[in-house]
């Protein structure tokens, strides 16, 4: 069987490097091409030191030979890719957050037109993604919610895509808003953090993080917390590996891990 050749968007980040990094190592994987706005060269060698493959500082004219595009840079960048793969036949993996609802609509028109797949999931993590399962089914039991997600100082968005999916997870669960109390007399402007359909949350943004969320329910006399921490970029390898090997036979878009992992 022939391998799915890869081509990895946004490779000289942290993410996009860990993903060329893996996809040297995984059987019916082969890494053919790389994108990032910052190269300066027109190759980039394997990080396994097995060769090279071409670089490219735009994704127009750099999925000629690819089966599946990874993208890790940012809300453009994805729908930049989605826009340009689709058209071509090419499937895309999105690891890419802050995305707004017109973008998966879009994304679900491309993917139709051109009978390729689309897959866009908040976080890849296997841990994440069942966290975000078991807040939605512990939810109806509780009438209070605080979410708290840390990431690294240079993340972009905020709160993260991840958060945003637990929040929504718990609100269907429960089926209706969770009770926020208002601070009488806040101090500081802003110190309750930002609150969706009654879950409170707080954004941590510092060196030293990775991903961490960790949400709580309160209800009387008791509280039960949900935590989830990714203590390195490797934890998100075999979500994006799933993927990669899933979306070639999955046409149309997909949204979320949970859809492949049977949830």
């Amino acid at each position: 069987m022939a391998s799915i050749r890869v081509v990895v968007q946004g490779v000289l980040g942290k993410m996009g490097l860990q993903v060329l990094t893996t996809l040297c190592g995984e059987d019916g994987l082969e890494p053919v091409g790389a994108v990032d706005l910052f190269a300066d060269s027109n190759s980039i060698a394997l990080p396994d030191g097995s060769g090279s493959v071409p670089v490219s500082t735009s994704i127009e004219g750099a999925l000629s030979n690819a089966d599946v595009v990874v993208d890790f840079t940012n809300a453009d960048g994805a729908l930049a890719v989605m826009r340009e793969a689709a058209p071509a036949g090419v499937h895309a993996v999105i690891g890419s957050t802050g995305h707004q609802d017109a973008t998966y609509q879009e994304a679900e028109a491309l993917a139709e037109k051109h009978g390729t797949g689309i897959f866009i999931a908040p976080n890849f993590a296997v841990g994440a993604v069942l966290m975000i399962h078991l807040a939605k089914e512990a939810a109806r039991f509780f009438e209070y919610a605080d979410l708290t997600e840390m990431h690294n100082e240079a993340k972009v968005d905020a709160p993260s895509g991840t958060a945003l999916a637990i929040a929504k997870a718990a609100i269907e669960g429960k089926g209706a808003d969770f009770t926020a109390p208002a601070a009488e007399k806040e101090m500081i402007s802003g110190t309750r953090g930002g609150t969706t359909g009654g879950v409170t949350i707080h954004s941590v943004r510092m060196p030293g993080r990775v991903a961490h969320h960790e949400l709580t329910f309160g209800g009387l006399g008791q509280t039960l917390t949900i935590r989830h921490d990714s203590v390195n970029r490797e934890s998100f390898m075999p979500g994006v590996m799933m993927a990669v090997r899933e979306i070639v036979n999955r046409p149309g878009l997909t949204v979320g891990l949970d859809k492949l992992m049977g949830l």
